[in-house]
């Protein structure tokens, strides 16, 4: 293995860290800057939009560039985000930060995975991109709970400050290891977005976007859930992130070899009634239950949660790959917007829930979406079985 994609790893855990970490430094962005945690949940949109975007734009538009300087580039972006965001003076500030933060994370993603590939070869495509993907699984599982951790101490500026400084750091490695005269391949948007239309592609990417939906209508208002639905302390939050991200790395490793074993079709089948069971069972729990009892049971379902959750990405990535090979390149990145839509569209619905209802409601509503993802694959698996007479790659 080269080791250069470490590095580039180290840089997706980086930037990762950012979107995963909020769901702790809501409440207190939210005191600091006279609002409400529903609506400092905008922040958690806006990176998130702005990450969907900037994947396919950004990269069309610069897809031919230099990868080490445009790796940099992408990199000191992001620093520079987070720089404004640890200063800022007002809501409006971090928010135009969250739109930098997302665009360089965004294009910093794209461009490792490609950059990923031509440094290990065609024919280790798939363990160069684990790798670099491997870096935001190790965002949720050490980079959220070592973010909140931070917060307690410095406060959610210290967060973002830390942040900054890793990714300093890893702009200068990549800027001294990688090697200079590695351009990229120029594809306009059109081309980029033409892969949906590949038979199995779209639904699949709906149905990417509905998981995720329904995860984060959850995930990013964890800490309301946790203080205000379970009565559990502030302290508590990097812990349950903690147990969170044991969970995730498990379930990331896990996931591969029981889609080797049973399909990943059936394992992300698995994975989206996994998803809406705990989103009921949290949901009851906090509505029914006493509050010491509901403490304990956020706590106690938070590694199974991680698990099931992180067992969906790579099953579904393998599925996706399978329905068009040739182009794998494309449909992980449009791939990774759906994921990123699905965190922006979650956090929106959670927030209006949170400004209208209780916490404890949150989990009703997240039920809704695996529900809605198992329709969608079931029905784009009929239309798939039409046309070619057998099922994808299992």
């Amino acid at each position: 293995m080269d080791k250069r994609l470490i590095w580039l790893a180290v840089g997706s855990f980086t930037m990762s860290t950012v979107g995963f970490v909020f769901s702790s430094l809501l409440p207190s962005i939210a005191a600091d800057t006279h609002t409400t945690v529903p609506h400092a949940g905008h922040l958690i949109t806006v990176f998130s939009l702005s990450y969907a975007i900037g994947a396919p734009l950004l990269s069309a538009l610069a897809g031919a560039a230099d990868r080490r300087r445009l790796l940099v580039a992408a990199m000191l972006a992001f620093v520079l985000g987070n720089g404004i965001a640890a200063t800022s003076v007002s809501f409006t500030t971090l928010l135009l930060a969250q739109i930098v933060m997302g665009m360089a994370s965004g294009l910093f993603a794209a461009t490792a995975q490609a950059t990923a590939v031509s440094l290990a070869g065609p024919e280790h495509r798939a363990l160069a991109i684990s790798i670099v993907v491997g870096g935001t699984t190790f965002a949720v599982a050490l980079g959220a709970p070592l973010g909140a951790l931070i917060a307690t101490v410095w406060g959610w500026r210290g967060t973002f400050g830390a942040v900054a400084l890793l990714g300093l750091a890893c702009a200068i490695v990549l800027w001294l290891r990688l090697p200079r005269g590695l351009s990229g391949t120029k594809l306009t948007l059109s081309e980029r977005l033409a892969a949906i239309g590949r038979p199995g592609v779209a639904s699949s990417l709906m149905v990417t976007f509905l998981y995720l939906t329904g995860a984060f209508v959850i995930i990013s208002y964890l800490a309301p859930l946790a203080i205000d639905g379970a009565g559990l302390s502030p302290m508590s939050l990097p812990g349950l992130l903690l147990a969170f991200g044991v969970g995730a790395v498990i379930g990331n490793l896990s996931s591969g070899y029981l889609a080797d074993q049973i399909g990943a079709t059936r394992m992300v089948v698995l994975s989206l009634i996994s998803a809406l069971i705990v989103s009921l069972v949290i949901a009851f729990g906090l509505h029914f239950l006493a509050p010491n009892l509901a403490g304990l049971l956020l706590i106690g379902i938070m590694l199974p949660w991680g698990i099931i959750g992180w067992a969906f990405p790579p099953a579904q990535a393998s599925r996706i790959v399978g329905f068009a090979p040739d182009v794998a390149h494309l449909t992980l990145s449009l791939n990774a917007s759906a994921i990123y839509l699905g965190i922006a569209g979650g956090t929106a619905i959670g927030g209006r829930v949170l400004e209208n209802l209780a916490a404890a409601d949150l989990g009703f509503f997240a039920a809704l979406f695996p529900v809605a993802a198992l329709a969608v694959l079931y029905a784009g698996l009929r239309s798939y079985r039409r046309r070619f007479a057998a099922t994808p790659a299992e």
